[in-house]
């Protein structure tokens, strides 16, 4: 079977969605990420299915990429890394709650949330914004689609419009990876196996 016009047309979709992402916005992020860093503030991460690979994905990239050989680190949490608490809140609360949960006993006024949902209308994800907005946590949403109700409750935005989940996906792995590695370079950084 020849695959190879199906394999240049989904890297030619996925070009033209990068080139559909908003600089202005990005940058907006990195400043609110780099602003909890300087506060030793603490930068949530979550999301379900791709996206909670995703946001573990980014606790990685930041806190060993970033900051490798740099003295101070980013105080990073990804929400769905504790498979034990996510099933015993998910079996005794309701999956709806997870994050939320968590939320309510972690947050602190300062501290940043990057909520990941490809459609921006992820039950479990919205209430955990939810609770983000009553502590005073900014929210940086990262969504495709038309944004959802991530995007309207978003303080920042990494926005894919592109009806394609995996598009989507992609995009917030390559943005999670730009801002990595413009971070390590602007801490001094090295990666670690560079």
């Amino acid at each position: 079977m020849d695959f190879k016009n199906s394999i240049k047309d989904y890297y030619k979709r996925e070009k033209e969605a990068i080139d559909l992402m908003n600089v202005d916005e990005i940058n907006e992020a990195m400043n609110l990420m780099l602003g909890a860093y300087e506060k030793g503030a603490t930068v949530f991460t979550m999301g379900n299915g791709g996206s909670s690979a995703t946001a573990s994905h980014m606790v990685c990239d930041f806190m060993k990429g970033t900051c490798y050989d740099a003295e101070k680190k980013f105080r990073m949490v990804c929400l769905n890394d504790n498979m034990a608490t996510i099933m015993a809140m998910g079996n005794d609360i309701g999956f709806d709650q997870v994050f939320a949960y968590q939320m309510k006993a972690l947050a602190k006024p300062g501290d940043i949330v990057v909520a990941i949902s490809g459609s921006g209308n992820s039950k479990n994800v919205i209430n955990a914004c939810e609770v983000a907005k009553e502590k005073g946590v900014k929210i940086i949403g990262m969504t495709g689609f038309g944004g959802g109700k991530l995007h309207t409750m978003s303080d920042a935005h990494i926005h894919l419009p592109v009806d394609d989940m995996q598009l989507a996906e992609d995009a917030h792995m390559i943005a999670i990876h730009m801002m990595m590695q413009i971070f390590m370079n602007y801490f001094g950084s090295t990666c670690g196996h560079c």
